[in-house]
């Protein structure tokens, strides 16, 4: 397979690739976002217990994440090398994600009450989220699965195959949801059980849907054993990258679940309204996501074929139009921010939670998709350690204590200060750490 990204307008390739991807990041974050919204109209302890489902979820998440990048980072090098073992490669890789799959599962479906109790969970909002998390983690293979399979067909180049996969994962999602959580058509009524089925079965349709294209058109996958041997360095040449990322971006979710931790004494409105909060600020990310997505491959194509210049020119553009989006979301944000929060809640107090973390953070969006470009590409050009180092200091020292700070003096206002400054200060270690790695680093 050819290398499709080592040439051409920069500027141009990074357009057309991030387009597509903006679709497919619209159906990834979508999919927490449509279950909050349904599941919303249910009540207050629902939504709260959806709401203290989010960081765990956004933390296996990230492990699928972790394992596509690392992914992604050694197909698009062996596509730059022109690597004739790059059939072997992609298949070994999916067959780790099922590894990884069925232990996770495993261990999550034996843990559900101790973590969420230590969370700040009450056994009444347990119950609930124990009808959605006994199915979601059985549907878990559907989640790391079609991650690892569509960052291999990124790294070819293609990034429109995968978005058209993601939205229509999320049209089956926003269709089967009312259906199951509010018993719609003759189906029976099972509310937080029938979230969790219906995103099931639209991530195991994305699934079939991803294997298909890497074995019929791509050609990526073969069904013969490798080697022990050939298995074993294929999946060190992939976690070399893919843990390192995974544990960098599960850092920020397990603060999540501290800052939920420290909300929780304000009450279950507090936990709904931030979220709300968190979801919709995703949502909002989109775009930078899929320009942090879309980057990944041209930054391994460009690099491993030595053309240091384009990879420095990409990840110029890329942040100047972050700083400029994340402007326009602050705008937009404090202009809105009441009207959005109603679309989730009838709950006045769970309403005003969700405004004032949209008023507050949103001021530091486009600071937060500058930390995602800048770890996003290092754990591309294989400094994963740096990564992780970045994604711990925001965490542990800055986000945790300023929010134990800010608690004391301003309550949950203060909390929310906190994640906004952590992302502002974050944002310029970040730049600094990528900007001096690619000086000093020998393409």
């Amino acid at each position: 397979m050819q290398p499709k990204l080592i040439n051409g307008d920069v500027k141009n390739i990074l357009i057309k690739m991030t387009f597509p991807m903006i679709f497919g990041m619209l159906g990834m974050v979508m999919f927490n976002l449509v279950d909050t919204f349904f599941i919303g109209k249910l009540g207050t302890k629902e939504l709260a217990a959806i709401s203290y489902t989010f960081p765990v979820i956004f933390v296996l998440q990230s492990l699928a994440l972790g394992m596509g990048i690392g992914t992604s980072s050694a197909v698009s090098m062996a596509i730059g090398r022109k690597s004739k073992a790059l059939k072997r490669l992609t298949s070994d890789a999916l067959m780790l994600s099922l590894i990884v799959a069925a232990i996770v599962m495993t261990i999550g479906l034996f843990t559900i009450q101790p973590l969420f109790s230590l969370l700040g969970a009450t056994p009444d909002i347990i119950v609930l989220i124990e009808q959605y998390m006994k199915v979601w983690y059985w549907g878990v293979l559907f989640v790391i699965i079609p991650m690892v399979g569509n960052n291999a067909i990124r790294a070819t180049g293609d990034t429109k195959t995968p978005a058209i996969m993601m939205v229509f994962s999320l049209g089956l999602n926003i269709i089967l949801d009312p259906i199951f959580i509010f018993g719609l058509f003759g189906f029976p009524r099972l509310e937080m059980q029938g979230a969790a089925i219906a995103t099931v079965i639209s991530r195991a349709a994305s699934m079939v849907v991803a294997f298909s294209i890497l074995y019929f058109r791509e050609k990526m996958i073969t069904l013969k054993p490798g080697t022990l041997k050939e298995t074993l360095q294929n999946w060190k040449t992939v976690m070399e990258i893919g843990f390192p990322t995974a544990l960098s971006r599960m850092i920020v979710p397990i603060g999540a679940g501290v800052i939920t931790a420290i909300l929780s004494r304000y009450g279950h409105e507090a936990v709904a309204g931030l979220g709300v909060g968190t979801r919709i600020e995703f949502f909002a990310m989109a775009l930078i996501m899929a320009l942090s997505t879309a980057l990944g491959p041209f930054i391994g194509q460009n690099w491993a074929a030595k053309k240091k210049d384009r990879v420095r020119e990409a990840i110029r553009i890329s942040n100047s139009f972050t700083i400029r989006y994340g402007f326009a979301l602050f705008i937009i944000a404090m202009l809105t921010a009441d009207y959005i929060a109603r679309l989730f809640s009838s709950d006045p107090i769970i309403v005003s939670y969700t405004a004032l973390y949209i008023r507050t953070v949103s001021i530091a969006w486009g600071a937060q998709g500058m930390i995602m470009i800048s770890t996003n590409s290092l754990n591309i050009l294989r400094a994963p350690i740096k990564a992780a180092i970045i994604s711990i200091v925001q965490t542990f020292c800055m986000m945790i204590p300023f929010a134990y700070i800010g608690a004391y003096f301003l309550k949950t206002e203060g909390i929310f200060i906190a994640i906004t400054v952590s992302y502002l200060l974050t944002s310029v270690i970040a730049n600094t750490t990528l900007k001096r790695l690619i000086r000093e680093e020998k393409a």
